[in-house]
């Protein structure tokens, strides 16, 4: 059954970087693979997808220009490499693998394959 772990959450000032990386225990060759997050006391939102191939890359509105993702399917792993982050980004992000034939971005899934468990990003001075 196919496992996705995500590491590189922590505490960062403002303006600083951390990148997050989604790794699968089973290939991830053929799915879409999409950022989430959550933050507290707000509703899920899909931050940034990339599909199978690595192309058809999108990013929300409030992270275009500060986030990168990027997928290695040689290693099972996505990465999503964020800058400049703000308070507001704060949350727990969560990748999730797209169901077979599904494309980005993540917000018009119906469904998921499969969930990360989360890793807590905050940003604060």
């Amino acid at each position: 059954q196919l496992r996705l772990v995500e590491s590189g959450g922590g505490l960062v000032q403002p303006g600083g970087s951390l990148r997050l990386s989604c790794e699968a225990s089973d290939s991830l060759d053929y799915y879409a693979i999409g950022w989430f997050r959550r933050a507290p006391g707000k509703e899920r939102e899909g931050v940034s997808c990339i599909g199978s191939r690595g192309s058809g890359k999108t990013y929300a509105s409030s992270v275009k220009g500060r986030f990168t993702i990027s997928r290695d399917n040689a290693k099972n792993t996505v990465v999503l490499q964020m800058n400049n982050l703000k308070a507001e980004d704060t949350a727990i992000y969560y990748c999730a693998v797209a169901p077979p034939g599904y494309s980005c971005p993540g917000d018009v899934w119906t469904e998921v394959a499969r969930w990360g468990q989360g890793t807590q990003v905050t940003v604060s001075s």
